[in-house]
């Protein structure tokens, strides 16, 4: 097989994978969220960070990718799944930067003192970091007033966080 075959195969199977993850994705409730001790919503069914989906995807190619079992990374009891060997090195070396902020919990819930996790097809990057939302309006109010949003979630995340998986 040539390499230009086995690429668009790869594609190809990536982008089925993420047809079958997305609709996994949409039918699950977001009860089956829990948190762990760093206060990341991982799905309490599967142990996977933000349902499957690659966090490295959201920079480099600008949209949602859901990862694969080839190329999982276990980090400090989670685990997280990339599209390529390539994705699962860069955030091995900057979890920081790739991981959701406040643990994949959405930022206007946190900036009304609750707790909900985002869903990983909901989302932005804005400075930098990941955010994810529960919901299509969720995430215009924080498009609409971004700098607000991020200033009252920061503030009320600590209080928020302890609260996160009780």
């Amino acid at each position: 097989m040539t390499a230009a075959r086995q690429q668009r195969k790869r594609s190809l199977l990536c982008g089925l994978s993420f047809g079958m993850a997305l609709v996994w994705a949409i039918s699950q409730p977001f009860s089956l969220w829990a948190a762990t001790d760093s206060q990341l919503a991982v799905n309490s069914n599967t142990g996977l960070a933000i349902s499957g989906f690659d966090p490295v995807a959201y920079f480099a190619e600008g949209k949602a990718r859901f990862g694969q079992a080839e190329f999982e990374l276990n980090l400090d009891g989670v685990v997280w799944r990339f599209c390529n060997e390539g994705n699962r090195g860069a955030f091995a070396i900057h979890p920081e930067v790739y991981t959701p902020r406040f643990g994949g919990n959405d930022p206007v819930a946190i900036g009304h003192g609750r707790s909900v996790p985002g869903h990983p097809l909901i989302w932005a990057v804005i400075g930098q970091r990941l955010y994810l939302f529960y919901s299509e309006k969720s995430r215009a109010a924080f498009l609409a007033d971004t700098g607000r949003v991020i200033d009252t979630a920061e503030r009320k995340w600590p209080e928020v966080a302890r609260g996160v998986g009780e």
